[in-house]
């Protein structure tokens, strides 16, 4: 028996250094300290060995099971360096290969314009005001004088949750909610997400607005033409021409449609401008006395104006975009262009 061990380890020894990957190594491990193994077997050969004997034999057995198991453990660390050394060496760095360029990303074009128009109203003292996405059918609608079956809400193609919540459908719902807690004076833009059941090369079902108001003692519709008239001129540029028309809103009275000579042809008349040489880029107004009275203001004392724009219009004009889809379709070759 001590001379099968000593053939054993002499046999592990040499098969042991012939192994040279992974899978040998393995392989080897079965043959000698597998279920099926040389030294299983061994062991299993005890019951012949004579009662006396046993004890002695036991021990010589398992020194060299621990003497095979140490040398597997070496020979499977050695494999694991060489495979480490040779990995090293086909990925070394060659130094003479031009560098990789990195592509720097950029604020989205939409993200952009916003900017630019909050940083233009911040200017002017306005203050940014904010209010959540999903309204309730009160701030969204009632109390900006748009009460349930009036024809106005047909403008508003708007999302339901509920028959009294709403995904709004503008930014003026905050409006409602700084008066709420403030008396005037109140300058204020409201810069945010919006959602109207409305999808093609003009709309989108989600885009975004920033909608302004100011409330004081002795505010004119002059006022509102004013701080208008130098938005645009500084957003648009400063030989801009600027137009405004009448029109309807059911929170301000008057109300208008403000139009900016078309940036494509130059006030000239083309395809964009339906030949008219404008381009329509917001609405404003007045507000209505209705509206003050949702939020407790004393419209003999206090009067103001809103108004409200499409960011995603704006930056079409500004960047000669034709399909507004193109703002959320994430193709790279369309944003890398306004890095």
């Amino acid at each position: 028996m001590q001379e099968k061990l000593e053939e054993v380890k002499a046999q592990a020894q040499a098969e042991l250094a012939q192994a040279s990957d992974e899978v040998s190594l393995q392989n080897l491990k079965a043959k000698f300290l597998g279920r099926k193994g040389v030294i299983t077997e061994i062991l299993k050969g005890m019951k012949d060995v004579a009662k006396e004997d046993r004890p002695k034999m036991g021990v010589m057995i398992n020194e060299v099971k621990t003497f095979v198991e140490e040398l597997f453990d070496q020979k499977a660390n050695q494999i694991k360096e060489e495979k480490k050394r040779r990995s090293i060496a086909e990925e070394k760095i060659d130094a003479t290969l031009p560098s990789r360029s990195l592509s720097v990303g950029a604020r989205h074009p939409v993200s952009q314009v916003m900017e630019e128009i909050i940083n233009i109203f911040e200017k002017m003292g306005f203050e940014v005001a904010e209010g959540p996405e999903i309204e309730t059918d009160y701030y969204n609608f009632e109390a900006l004088n748009i009460p349930k079956n009036h024809p106005a809400r047909d403008m508003q193609d708007t999302f339901y949750i509920s028959d009294d919540v709403v995904l709004r459908t503008h930014t003026s719902p905050v409006q409602i909610r700084v008066m709420e807690k403030e008396e005037p004076p109140i300058k204020i833009i409201a810069p945010g997400r919006v959602y109207r059941c409305d999808s093609d090369v003009s709309h989108t079902p989600m885009f975004h607005q920033i909608e302004g108001l100011l409330i004081d003692k002795d505010i004119t519709f002059g006022d509102l033409k004013g701080v208008l008239t130098e938005f645009l001129r500084l957003i648009f540029g400063e030989g801009i021409g600027v137009r405004f028309r009448p029109s309807f809103f059911p929170f301000t009275e008057p109300s208008a449609e403000v139009d900016i000579e078309c940036v494509i042809c130059e006030g000239q008349g083309c395809r964009v401008c339906k030949e008219s040489g404008w381009l329509e880029i917001l609405g404003c107004g007045m507000v209505d006395p209705e509206v003050f009275k949702s939020v407790n203001y004393d419209p003999e004392i206090y009067s103001g104006f809103a108004f409200g724009m499409g960011i995603e219009r704006i930056t079409m004009l500004k960047f000669g975009i034709n399909d507004i889809r193109l703002f959320f379709e994430n193709d790279v070759r369309f944003l890398r262009q306004f890095v």
